[in-house]
Order: C-alpha cells, then sequence, then structure tokens
C-alpha cells in the first residue's frame, strides 16, 4: 500500500510541478525463484525476500545506467538490497562508486547469522557491504559490494550490539542523533557530500520513515522517539538538492494504515520535493 499512497499523496504532482518529466514504472512483482531455504530458521518471509530482491535488483541496474534518477517506493527497508546492489552493478559499469546516505533510525547492518528478530529489513546494508552469507540473495554472489566506508548512517538511534561490533569492524559511517544534537545535522553531512564530489560519486539516498520523529511521522511500524524534526529533514534534502550528488533515491517503511489522514505520506512528498528543488518560499500553507 505504500507506494499508492505516495501517489495519492501526489509525489508525481510535486515533481512535475518543478519542472521535472516523470514517468510511473508502475509496481514491480516478485520473480518465481522455485524453493529456497533459510540459511537460519529465524528468518521471517526469506522466500519472498529473495524473490523482492532479485526483482528489484534486475529493475535497478536498468535504471542505474540510463539518463534518469529512480525514485524507488515501498515498503519495507529490506526492498534496498535488491534497489542499491541494482545502482551498484550500474554505478560499477560507468566506471564510478557509489555511495549510499542512510537515513534511518536503525542501522539495519544484521547478518543472516547475527540477527535475533529475523527481520529482514533489519539485513540489508550487511548485505550491501559485503559480509558473508547472503550469496544466495542474488542467486550468486554479489560482485559490487560497497565500501564501507561510503556508507553514511544519519540519524540513527537503535543499533543492537551485536550490529555495533559489525558497523565498528567494518568502519561504517554512523552518526546518532546524540551527534546531530550536538553537532548540527548539516555539520556531519557536509563532509560526507563533500567526499562524494571529490572521488566523482554516484550518491544513493535511501530514506526511511522512522528516520523523522514519530510526533510528525507516525506511520511506520518502527517508531522510534527522538528522531528527526521537520526542519532537520529538509535542511537535509536541501543540503541533497544543492549539492547536485543524487542519483537515485528510496522512499521506504510507509504503512499507511498507521498514518492520520495522510500526514506522514505527504511530509514524505514534501521532503522529496525539497530533494528535487523546491525553495522555502515555494511551499503552500496548509488548512487543515
Amino acid at each position: 500500500m505504500g507506494p499508492d499512497a505516495y501517489r495519492t499523496a501526489g509525489l508525481a504532482e510535486t515533481l512535475e510541478a518543478l519542472g521535472h518529466s516523470v514517468a510511473d514504472h508502475g509496481n514491480i512483482r516478485p520473480l518465481e525463484i522455485g524453493d529456497v531455504t533459510p540459511p537460519n530458521p529465524v528468518l521471517k518471509n526469506y522466500p519472498a525476500y529473495v524473490a523482492w530482491t532479485r526483482a528489484l535488483h534486475a529493475k535497478a541496474a536498468e535504471l542505474g545506467e540510463g539518463p534518469v534518477v529512480p525514485v524507488y517506493l515501498g515498503g519495507d527497508h529490506a526492498m534496498a538490497a535488491g534497489t542499491v546492489s541494482g545502482q551498484a552493478k550500474a554505478a560499477a559499469a560507468l566506471g564510478r562508486p557509489l555511495f549510499v546516505l542512510w537515513l534511518d533510525a536503525h542501522s539495519d547492518f544484521h547478518t543472516f547469522d547475527s540477527t535475533g528478530s529475523g527481520n529482514l529489513h533489519g539485513t540489508p546494508l550487511a548485505f550491501l557491504c559485503g559480509l558473508p552469507g547472503f550469496d544466495e540473495l542474488l542467486g550468486a554472489p554479489f560482485e559490487h559490494t560497497l565500501k564501507p566506508e561510503n556508507v553514511e548512517i544519519l540519524g540513527v538511534r537503535s543499533i543492537d550490539d551485536a550490529e555495533r561490533k559489525l558497523l565498528l569492524d567494518h568502519g561504517v559511517g554512523v552518526a546518532d542523533m546524540r551527534r546531530v544534537d550536538e553537532e548540527g545535522i548539516h555539520n556531519l553531512l557536509r563532509p560526507f557530500l563533500e567526499r562524494v564530489r571529490a572521488e566523482n560519486g554516484l550518491l544513493h539516498v535511501s530514506l526511511d520513515v522512522d528516520f523523522l520523529d514519530p510526533d510528525i511521522a507516525p506511520a511506520v511500524g518502527t517508531t522510534v522517539p527522538g528522531g528527526a524534526s521537520f526542519r532537520e529533514a529538509h535542511l537535509v534534502m536541501e543540503m541533497l538538492h544543492d549539492s547536485g550528488l543524487v542519483t537515485s533515491l528510496d522512499l521506504v517503511e510507509l504503512n499507511p494504515f498507521l498514518d492520520e489522514r495522510g500526514k506522514t505520506a505527504r511530509l514524505m512528498v514534501e521532503l522529496t520535493g525539497s530533494l528535487f528543488g523546491r525553495r522555502v518560499f515555494d511551499r503552500p500553507t496548509r488548512s487543515f
């Protein structure tokens, strides 16, 4: 239901009003993959994860080499295993490094062995950074893994002990909400963007609804108090637009059943508008 909620909230119309051409490719369907056995019995919905990852990977690899900025709508953050891996394959074909800005309350850096909950939306970044145990996900080893130091997790405030060790061991960039409070979100984002530019990188942004404070974005099943404020989130998007570096985007974890009169979907659309060039003076005043 997430993608349709974004459509209803006017995502395409918002982008078109900013002068962009928009093509809606419709909803992707999972591939037929036959029987697969979870490598760990605790994993939930493992066959579906494999089927969706392979379908999304193929689509993203195709779009990533074209003259477009794909916006992937979801849905569970597990979808990033497919979207980002496809973008990474396309980046390799273009001869450029892929960087990822992960805007999320969680680090999603569990392996299939380390997860205790079995929730697969907690595993995509570990797969993308080349940690072991994921060979079956694409049907073959993933050749275009991300350099962990090219990943920046911003706004995190819930990390399991096993993830913390893996993140430290692999050198992933992590800026939690305490650092945001102490240093300011712009001071944390700017050096990362400067590094992407210096290395002629492509930049994928993965925006999870729970990056935002649940008071302004309740439509997510994994709320964690103390998230990014309305202005902090818009500032991130405005800085990303000003950088001119973003080449692909995930909008994930929107659950319309948990929304309040569509306010989370509208906020996510407004944030996307900021990323694609809407300025403060362009925003309409809303009456409820």
